[in-house]
């Protein structure tokens, strides 16, 4: 019988990492993500699983804790938001050329600067477009409740392992802090240390057999040789873009218009769908459930059907970049969002949609 509980976002993250096996979490408090950190500290799993729960004396100090972690094959994570973000992306780049899997949540805050503990969506070019330097990508989940904010620690660890790659789950605030009924994944052992060893023959355990010691580095002297890195990156994301693209579709078959929205924006966008359907506006939903890779082919095919696009986001206008990208022209594409924290109602949306589209 499944066990149904009652929880916040963060904290069904918090259950999900110890339930999927995670080795270690390093983490700093900022809000609106600090009860990451505080359920793991209330549920102590060095004392069940042997789960390492550190707080770090930093942002920079956790990413590279998490970085010494995933390069010796354990399930390494780390959470924050938005301004605790911006500081790891040195490392979290550092990661990406080390092709190191790894986990990272963002529970995004308003800004820019300090800006505000106010929910926000305005980190996408942060983490889909690459925040730190140099030609990478990230794998970037976006849940859009606390039953995913659970689910997508699992499917982030499998993502990041069977790529080698960091996966972010990008949540807003509002994901983070509201309670909803959530199943929690059942519990699975952390790997033992010869099972890691036997799985991730990259990794530098100190215990290879019958060939030299791996070495860790995302540094490469040589011209040629970091040109054949970078080669080899763009062919695994290329990759990824092929087989790992999620999305959802509502009411699309019918709709004239269509509105792409992730997160809590999401959710607010169907009710708003819902209100205008009732008065005879046959709008539908797209919600990219990856925002990287991006769902550009699913976008791309309501081009020549729809009569125009409103890409619904909690910031000024980012992912809508992507849209416009997507239907290159054919459409009408328009943006609707809030800033500084304030979240929309459904009717504001209908009457953005009705001015901008209708």
């Amino acid at each position: 019988m499944e066990e149904v509980v009652l929880m916040k976002g963060n904290e069904a993250i918090a259950h999900a990492a110890v339930r999927c096996g995670t080795d270690g979490y390093f983490g700093y408090p900022i809000t609106p993500q600090s009860e990451i950190l505080e359920t793991l500290a209330e549920l102590k799993p060095w004392e069940t699983t042997g789960m390492v729960v550190l707080q770090a004396e930093s942002e920079v100090a956790a990413i590279n804790m998490v970085y010494g972690a995933a390069g010796s094959g354990k399930l390494a994570m780390t959470s924050s938001s938005s301004p605790g973000i911006s500081l790891k992306q040195e490392g979290i780049s550092y990661l990406a050329g080390a092709e190191l899997p790894c986990l990272i949540v963002n529970v995004m805050r308003g800004g820019p600067g300090l800006g505000t503990i106010q929910p926000s969506q305005a980190d996408y070019f942060q983490t889909v477009k690459g925040g730190g330097h140099g030609d990478y990508r990230l794998i970037a989940l976006a849940p859009s409740s606390v039953q995913e904010m659970a689910d997508f620690v699992g499917l982030g660890f499998e993502l990041a392992f069977k790529y080698r790659n960091p996966a972010i789950i990008l949540a807003d605030g509002v994901i983070g802090q509201m309670m909803e009924k959530v199943v929690l994944p059942a519990q699975k052992p952390r790997r033992t240390d010869e099972e890691t060893i036997e799985q991730c023959p990259w990794a530098a355990t100190g215990r290879s057999k019958n060939r030299k010691p791996n070495v860790i580095t995302s540094l490469e002297l040589q011209p040629d040789a970091m040109e054949k890195n970078n080669i080899r990156f763009q062919a695994k994301y290329k990759e990824i873009e092929e087989n790992e693209v999620r999305y959802e579709e509502i009411n699309c078959d019918d709709a004239d218009y269509l509105i792409v929205a992730f997160g809590s924006m999401a959710r607010i966008g169907q009710k708003a769908m819902e209100i205008a359907r009732a008065e005879g506006i046959k709008v539908g939903i797209l919600r990219p459930i990856t925002l990287w890779p991006f769902p550009t082919k699913a976008i791309a095919a309501y081009a020549n059907k729809v009569k125009g696009m409103l890409s619904l986001e909690l910031n000024a206008g980012q992912m809508i970049e992507d849209i416009k990208l997507a239907v290159n022209g054919k459409v009408k594409v328009e943006h609707f969002g809030r800033l500084g924290g304030i979240v929309p109602d459904p009717d504001e949306i209908v009457v953005a949609l009705k001015e901008k589209l209708i």
